[in-house]
């Protein structure tokens, strides 16, 4: 059964925009901490911290890493969606942020495997795990408030603002770690690859204080208020309430897959097969920064364009296109040439970000007021497992497997587009939605 709450008051765009704006500052932060140790794990982490081993396995066990962050994001999702459905977005979005930061710092500051041996790498799992905690529980509370605060028709590109946050921040990563490989070899593996890290510290207090600043979603107060006037009913939890209906999560999950794995695939393997074929890491970097720079701007486009056409055709034209053009894609990273990677990356990126720019609203939009904290967070959350949790194995498992050949890696990617494509497709469009439902 539906239950429609009386709608809120229309949020002040001067409020709006403040919202807006700690969305995307703060997936920003999170996503520079969360990617940036993406880039690292194809680009250093394979010397620090597996260095005794061949440099195929090297770089599986550093993905392997990786992985863990993903592996943890779906609870993370869970945790801290059941407390913002329960307790409010703003609270949660602070939380999450405080990990992150945190985390992010100490990996700064763990000793290589030459100083601590395998202890090295157990400690490296533990804070990629805090990490993927954190940004599990960060992205759904961020794109509830930039949605429910907007609402109305524009809501879709109010909502990309949270996923423009992720270029945003590899970008910053990237540039940033960019500018250290510039060092000579052996100090940039000593320490300059931690600076990127320790200066999370800068990023946290700049965020803490920006979330601070902003309102609580004035549809979830409304859920609130009726909640609080119904207190003889018992309410059900909200996990509880995502998962008897399991339709909208498994659809958005399959949906969205896709758009993970295919922005993994060119923050990490990408990058290192880029490597693997005479690119230098300077050249990797800075290509891959300038594409994210322009992904930014493709990302708030996509959300635009799924306001006039709908979020599943948006959804659907960048998984096709980039799956279509898998094949010339890594002919690209593959050449050596560093305009050319570059390229690649742009072209790769802003196919993504047809996917990307969509995505809060597509998922948000399928779970009531009292679990779509909950429900978004857990969607998006086990789509990125899905789709970028092993990926990066996976794909340098075939590679290897393959003695070097890419079809079976751009058959395995096209395969993921198929499966998302069929996915969108089945689902409902949520772009008309009443937000002020409370129920599915």
């Amino acid at each position: 059964m539906r239950v429609s709450a009386a709608g809120p008051p229309t949020t002040r765009s001067g409020e709006l925009r403040r919202v807006l704006f700690s969305s995307y500052l703060g997936t920003t932060i999170e996503f520079y901490d969360f990617l940036l140790y993406g880039t690292a794990a194809a680009v250093v982490f394979p010397t620090v911290f597996f260095s005794g081993l061949d440099e195929f396995t090297a770089v599986l066990f550093s993905f392997g890493t990786f992985a863990a962050g993903y592996l943890a994001r779906p609870l993370g999702g869970v945790i801290f969606g059941h407390y913002g459905d329960r307790l409010g977005r703003k609270k949660m979005l602070v939380v999450t942020m405080l990990v992150m930061g945190v985390a992010s710092f100490l990996i700064g500051l763990v000793p290589s495997a030459a100083a601590i041996g395998g202890w090295a790498a157990v400690i490296l799992v533990l804070l990629r795990i805090a990490q993927g905690i954190a940004v599990g529980g960060e992205w759904g509370g961020a794109a509830l408030m930039a949605l429910e605060h907007s609402g109305g028709e524009k809501r879709g590109f109010a909502a990309s603002f949270v996923n423009a946050g992720a270029p945003s921040g590899a970008v910053l990563g990237s540039l940033m770690l960019g500018l250290f490989s510039l060092l000579p070899q052996d100090q940039f593996l000593s320490w300059g690859w931690r600076v990127p890290f320790l200066l999370s510290a800068v990023l946290l207090l700049l965020g803490l204080w920006v979330r601070s600043q902003v309102s609580e979603s004035p549809v979830f107060q409304a859920a609130l208020d009726e909640v609080e006037a119904q207190q003889h009913e018992r309410q059900p939890l909200p996990l509880w309430s995502v998962l008897r209906r399991p339709k909208a999560l498994i659809l958005t999950t399959l949906g969205a897959g896709a758009a993970f794995a295919f922005q993994v695939t060119m923050a990490t393997f990408a990058q290192a097969y880029a490597l693997q074929h005479g690119a230098t890491r300077p050249q990797v970097l800075f290509g891959f920064a300038i594409a994210s720079l322009l992904a930014v701007g493709g990302v708030l486009y996509a959300g635009r364009l799924s306001d006039r056409f709908g979020r599943r055709p948006v959804l659907v034209a960048g998984i096709v296109g980039w799956a279509a053009l898998a094949f010339p894609m890594f002919a690209l990273w593959g050449s050596g040439n560093a305009v050319l990677i570059a390229l690649g990356f742009v072209i790769g990126l802003q196919l993504q970000s047809l996917t990307y720019g969509p995505l809060g609203a597509f998922i948000s939009e399928q779970f009531g007021t009292k679990s779509r904290y909950t429900g978004a967070s857990l969607g998006y959350q086990l789509a990125t497992l899905l789709g970028g949790g092993f990926t990066p194995t996976i794909l340098a498992a075939l590679a290897k497997g393959s003695g070097g050949d890419i079809a079976p890696v751009a058959w395995f990617l096209i395969a993921m587009g198929v499966i998302s494509t069929v996915a969108v497709l089945a689902i409902r469009e949520g772009r008309h939605h009443d937000l002020h439902t409370v129920e599915h």
